[in-house]
């Protein structure tokens, strides 16, 4: 298993497949799941070519479980971290929801002074702002957030059946295909990580103003979503993204949830890899 050290101490674990001269596609997951998110898209751009790498945020999966730092500016600087450490350039960074988020702070803060990125790509991403202010009136209410974390504290296991077999995927919907394998893996993945650290985080994805990461990007970047992700309400993120970014492209998916690139991986990775061969 490869871990990289942090300047605080933090093991963050990734995977890195592929030839090392080959271009370098890095994963952002998102809340609370891990690396393992993405075995579709690794296997998939592996098989096109691409060096394909993917960590697991502090807090979750194999990384330590840390009882701080569990933000987006920390969030970005162990994004960093592997980048140095893998020496990575003229990477594509993709991230899904909290990974999106993760993906605008580090893109933003990191990646271009040093022309280390060449293309992002958000998936049902977090950003600018999901929680609702007065300045985001469209946002959601905080009292939903508050919800999670009550049910998070009172019984995590519970609590993230519920999510995987409900409305990530849209497997509440009336004419819904459930795949139990499906949300079997994504509540592994979510008790493998710490409870302290998905805890804290829900502030994180949730309360995080990331209008000027967005605004700072320069390099050309996918926005994609689908319209009925009951997880980030696509008009509060897709569109205010392709609204505030100086270079991206948006596509939205009719009738797709938040965990599409899941269940319509055959659909959603084409569309991925034509945007990253532009």
């Amino acid at each position: 298993m490869a871990f990289v050290t942090t300047e605080d101490g933090v093991e963050i674990y990734y995977k890195d497949w592929g030839r090392v001269d080959a271009q370098p596609i890095v994963f952002h997951h998102g809340w609370p799941l891990s690396a393992d998110d993405w075995d579709a898209q690794m296997l998939f751009f592996l098989d096109k070519g691409y060096r394909v790498i993917a960590s697991d945020r502090r807090g979750h999966g194999r990384s330590s479980q840390i009882g701080t730092g569990h933000d987006m500016d920390h969030y970005a600087s162990d994004v960093n971290a592997v980048v140095e450490h893998l020496d990575l350039r003229n990477a594509i960074h993709v991230g899904h929801s909290t990974g999106g988020g993760q993906v605008a702070r580090y893109v933003a803060k990191y990646g271009e002074p040093q022309s280390r990125v060449a293309k992002a790509i958000l998936v049902s991403s977090v950003p600018p702002l999901m929680v609702q202010t007065d300045a985001n009136p469209e946002g959601t209410p905080i009292s939903v957030f508050d919800g999670f974390r009550s049910a998070l504290a009172a019984n995590r296991a519970e609590f993230y059946q519920a999510v995987a077999e409900g409305p990530f995927y849209g497997f509440n919907r009336p004419d819904a295909k459930v795949s139990a394998p499906v949300v079997a893996n994504w509540w592994r993945q979510g008790m493998m990580g710490a409870a302290n650290a998905h805890y804290t985080g829900i502030a994180a994805f949730s309360e995080t103003d990331q209008t000027e990461d967005l605004k700072a990007i320069t390099v050309p970047v996918l926005v994609t979503q689908g319209d009925d992700d009951q997880i980030v309400p696509y008009k509060d993120a897709s569109l205010k993204q392709h609204e505030l970014l100086q270079n991206s492209e948006l596509k939205i998916y009719e009738g797709y949830p938040h965990g599409m690139l899941t269940i319509h991986a055959d659909v959603i990775n084409p569309d991925l890899l034509a945007f990253i061969q532009k």
